[in-house]
């Protein structure tokens, strides 16, 4: 999902044209549905529609071409000064490394014509991280003025949604670090934030290691912060099932932590950001197809 350094987001009013993958591309086309909301919003929760992915390993072109339509797609209704639901994206990722639009390969422990997995430069702000197997990606792609239309407010909500869930399920008490974007216990990073805002329509997001290999960052540093480790919920469970039976009964098996986190993660997103999720299967079940193998 998502290295960030201190900087970790990137604010334009221009729609950025799409960055080149460094080692091969993939293209799709997909079909964004439509429907658009009345314009005046009612004093309630917004709506939010959810393509829910989470059980399937996404290609990261297909994910983020899915992504571009969509916001293509809600600029053009915000110019007709119309309104749509907003949309979150839930997925893991077949591995890949993605830097940020200014990210430095100086942080690939590799040379990325021989790189062990793709790697793609994007638009989001922020440094090189990795995405892959065990690990839960949220794409929320929401526009800003029916919340908070501050960058800062936006990231540390992001961030709150990752700390009340690890809370909530895991009793795991994370926490920020000053000049750091993301979560923490103690130096290990467990969580990366990496957004692109445009027009105050967000997408990129956020990428919480739950099962994940860890061994796939050892290639690169991650967000370009030395000397911090990355950690996983699973790794941090283990730890403490040691001398914690609460920690014992929380780990079971990969597939039930993955689980455990997605519910959770959804459930504090929607609490924080006041939206209600709803699953569009017409529109899923015509990306289905692209989510296979």
């Amino acid at each position: 999902m998502i290295g960030l350094p201190s900087s970790g987001f990137c604010l334009t009013v221009m729609w950025v044209p799409t960055p080149s993958c460094i080692k091969k591309n993939q293209s799709i086309n997909l079909a964004i549905s439509s429907r658009s909301m009345p314009t005046k919003i009612e004093a309630t929760k917004r709506s939010c529609e959810c393509y829910d992915m989470h059980k399937e390993h996404v290609p990261y072109a297909q994910a983020w071409d899915l992504q571009k339509s969509i916001v293509t797609e809600r600029k053009a209704l915000v110019q007709r000064n119309e309104d749509s639901a907003d949309n979150l994206i839930v997925l893991q990722h077949h591995p890949v490394y993605t830097l940020g639009t200014g990210g430095s390969e100086d942080y690939l422990h590799f040379d990325t014509k021989n790189a062990p997995f793709d790697v793609y430069r994007t638009e989001r702000g922020g440094e090189v991280t990795y995405h892959g197997p065990g690990q839960i990606v949220m794409y929320p792609i929401m526009n800003l003025r029916y919340q908070k239309m501050d960058l800062h407010w936006y990231l540390r909500t992001l961030e709150e949604v990752i700390i009340r869930a690890l809370s909530s399920s895991f009793s795991i008490k994370a926490s920020r670090i000053d000049g750091l974007t993301g979560v923490w216990i103690g130096d290990e990073k467990l969580a990366a934030i990496g957004v692109k805002v445009s027009q105050w329509i967000t997408f990129h997001g956020l990428a919480l290691n739950v099962t994940t290999d860890l061994a796939a960052f050892q290639h690169i540093v991650p967000c370009g912060i030395k000397g911090r480790r990355v950690g996983s919920i699973k790794e941090i469970l283990l730890s403490e099932s040691s001398f914690s039976n609460s920690s014992c009964n929380k780990i079971g098996d990969d597939l039930q932590l993955m689980e455990l986190a997605h519910k959770s993660l959804v459930q504090e997103f929607c609490e924080l950001f006041q939206v209600d999720i709803f699953i569009n299967n017409d529109n899923y079940n015509t990306h289905n197809s692209f989510w296979e193998g």
